[in-house]
């Protein structure tokens, strides 16, 4: 049964003015093109929805048995109109990203608090998972886009360049090395390491960028999270090759950070999206975003 929208706004304009010529006016039109939307809505029915006479206008029982569902539903489409409108304009609606966890550490986290500030009503997921775990969440949908260690691209995918994100090492304050202010990779060859796994996206940037010198490096240790590598470094285990992003200077008072040299390692950071897909406008919003911030990084922000 097609719904007579017109006619039940109709309906509901004449039974709150009780008034043919106040309702007329309520909605802006004429007399006559009111009356004739409560007809075909009563004809659409088959029953009689208001009487009217020269002096008065009232609802029928069932006008008035219907009356509460129609403005049920008119206040329902208004909502659910209104809902659609914002979220056309990015006011409202769900986001979801997935990011390689570095990023969720210090990249992302100021990010949020500027998207979330200029649309309070929306929800964000992050999906913080491994550099093919990114891709994936991309591909099945599951993230409308994603922040991913440039790589292997899939055939979905499109990338955008971030950021580079330099190598460094974290070892505790009590460490041979902590008071160096950098140290050729060379010389880690006689200390224990903690290195990124065979399963970590760090790895290939790393074994790539370590080809040409080929340095003797003892990874004592593999982790396939930096997080996991800072644990393991403020307990005194050794000290790890970790990307600068997953450093947070208040969370580990008694690390130093050391630039890692000759040679200098970088990873590149890219959004990645779907080829053929389109943002929704929440999601786009916060893509646009993080690419203005990328292209104006702050002061000291690598």
């Amino acid at each position: 049964m097609k719904i007579d929208t017109l006619g039940v706004q109709a309906f509901v304009a004449i039974a709150r003015q009780r008034s043919f010529n106040k309702a007329a006016e309520e909605l802006f039109i004429t007399q006559t093109a009111l009356s004739r939307r409560l007809q075909n809505l009563e004809d659409s029915l088959g029953v009689t929805l208001v009487e009217r006479t020269t002096r008065s206008v009232s609802l029928t029982a069932i006008g008035r048995d219907f009356l509460p569902q129609a403005q049920r539903l008119i206040t329902d489409l208004a909502a659910a109109l209104r809902e659609i409108r914002e979220t056309g304009k990015a006011l409202r609606g769900d986001v979801s990203i997935a990011c390689v966890p570095t990023v969720g550490v210090r990249y992302l986290p100021r990010i949020i608090k500027d998207y979330s500030a200029r649309f309070p009503d929306n929800r964000i997921k992050i999906l913080d998972h491994s550099s093919y775990g990114v891709a994936e969440a991309v591909v099945r949908r599951e993230a409308e886009f994603g922040i991913n260690i440039s790589g292997a691209s899939h055939p979905d995918l499109v990338s955008t360049p971030l950021l580079r994100d330099r190598f460094v090492l974290a070892c505790r304050d009590d460490h041979p090395l902590a008071g160096r202010p950098r140290v050729p990779w060379r010389q880690l060859a006689q200390h224990p390491l903690i290195f990124a796994g065979q399963a970590s996206g760090n790895r290939p940037v790393l074994e790539l960028g370590l080809a040409a010198d080929n340095p003797e490096l003892h990874s004592h240790y593999e982790v396939q999270r930096s997080s996991t590598a800072l644990g393991l470094v403020a307990a005194g285990v050794g000290a790890a090759v970790v990307p600068s992003l997953a450093m947070q200077a208040s969370a580990y008072p008694r690390i130093r950070v050391i630039a890692l040299v000759e040679p200098v390692i970088s990873r590149s950071l890219v959004l990645v999206r779907r080829k053929t897909s389109q943002l929704s406008p929440a999601a786009q919003a916060l893509y646009d975003l993080i690419a203005r911030k990328a292209a104006r990084p702050r002061r000291g922000e690598k």
